[in-house]
């Protein structure tokens, strides 16, 4: 990132944008798959959409060889127009609405049931198509010891789980894929009890599914100044890997029908891989408070409102001459008092330079809201080309459905 090619971005572009690295994603993602894959050789990988579903970014799962999980009809849409085949489509969630996905059904795409509710809508689409074999899994809910009681997914000692495994298990109309969890803490030390517990049902139960999916929870890539403000470890794919793969490799060994060990990653794919690109718009000084105001908000790079800075780079544009601030905050657009993309910032700075935030992959694009000002562009700066993956939002674009 210098001054001459984010002037000639900005040029194209305006004063704010997201840069994607589609390189870094699939480096990532082989870095992966070749952790677990050394332990356990019969593993996938299936891409969180919500975290970002840039398409881009979900053809190349595809393309990867990877599968798409989806939870909703919208995403599962998103997947099948990148050209992901339903058979490489795993639709999780607690809501699914079963009137579009009888047909995701219909053409092969597996769903995991997460309630007792799911089971008379998919008795009414077996009965509409008695022909049909259903891809159908079951999300299972227990305790890793992190201390929170998830809402996802089936408790394993209820009788409800037993009628939902009874459903799969005994069906004609079913092909039983297998059992998923999900759980969101990203603490390594809560993936090897959600793989024993994994292996431990599925011995009680004498089962050997075809897929045994760990769902998602992993830290990604980051800068070292984002680490800092953790207050745990950030594991390497490596350390996710030995936590888990062994466990399956011991169990199943050499066994010819071994099931598919897959993961659900979202931001330890992609977090790593998107930055957000604004103008300093102008520096103001605020009863002794140095403020900076930016093209973007918090809405743009951190939705989830952590409170973590991001790792942050200044590039001078020469518009004006740099000062030295201590403790300055970079303020946004909007006119929510809280918008603050990073505080306490010390270093040279002037107005029209140019702010580039690290590590802004997750969440970011999918959860802005259409909140003053629609969202900005996305570009694709990998293996030397400029590619525009996502236009700018206009006004059109946020109002189509709206009544004048």
């Amino acid at each position: 990132m210098d001054k001459i090619l984010l002037e000639n971005l900005a040029e194209e572009y305006g004063d704010a944008f997201y840069i994607l690295d589609t390189a870094q994603f699939r480096t990532n993602f082989a870095e992966l798959k070749k952790a677990f894959v050394d332990i356990y050789d019969n593993f996938n990988i299936a891409y969180s959409y919500k975290t970002n579903y840039t398409p881009t970014l979900c053809a190349a799962v595809d393309e990867l060889g990877g599968y798409a999980e989806v939870v909703s009809d919208m995403e599962a849409e998103i997947a099948l127009r990148a050209g992901v085949a339903p058979s490489k489509i795993i639709f999780n969630g607690p809501y699914k609405n079963y009137a579009k996905a009888e047909k995701l059904l219909s053409d092969g795409v597996t769903v995991n049931i997460d309630s007792a509710y799911e089971i008379d809508k998919l008795r009414e689409i077996i009965a509409r198509n008695p022909n049909k074999k259903l891809n159908l899994g079951l999300r299972v809910n227990f305790d890793v010891g992190d201390g929170v009681t998830s809402r996802f997914g089936f408790d394993i000692e209820t009788d409800d789980f037993r009628k939902a495994l009874a459903f799969v298990s005994n069906n004609e109309n079913v092909r039983f894929t297998g059992i998923q969890c999900h759980f969101a803490t990203r603490r390594l030390e809560t993936w090897r009890p959600r793989a024993q517990k994994m292996l431990a049902l599925l011995d009680s139960l004498g089962i050997v599914p075809e897929h045994i999916d760990l769902g998602g929870g992993l830290f990604g890539k980051m800068h070292e100044s984002l680490k800092a403000q953790f207050d745990s470890e950030i594991p390497t794919y490596g350390q996710y890997a030995e936590a888990v793969a062994p466990l399956f490799a011991e169990h199943y060994g050499d066994r010819a029908d071994k099931p598919l060990l897959l993961i659900e990653p979202g931001s330890a794919l992609v977090g790593d891989c998107m930055r957000f690109v604004s103008r300093v718009v102008n520096i103001k000084t605020v009863r002794g408070k140095s403020i900076a105001t930016l093209l973007g908000s918090i809405y743009n790079i951190n939705p989830t409102l952590n409170k973590k800075n991001p790792p942050i780079e200044v590039v001078a544009t020469g518009r004006a001459e740099q000062a030295v601030y201590n403790d300055l905050d970079f303020g946004g657009f909007t006119c929510i008092e809280s918008d603050y993309l990073y505080r306490h910032f010390d270093g040279k700075l002037a107005a029209g330079d140019f702010v580039i935030f690290g590590n802004v992959g997750s969440y970011s694009v999918v959860l802005k809201p259409p909140f003053i000002l629609p969202n900005f562009p996305i570009v694709d700066l990998s293996g030397g080309r400029v590619k525009t993956v996502k236009r700018g939002e206009n006004f059109d674009d946020l109002f189509n459905t709206f009544e004048f």
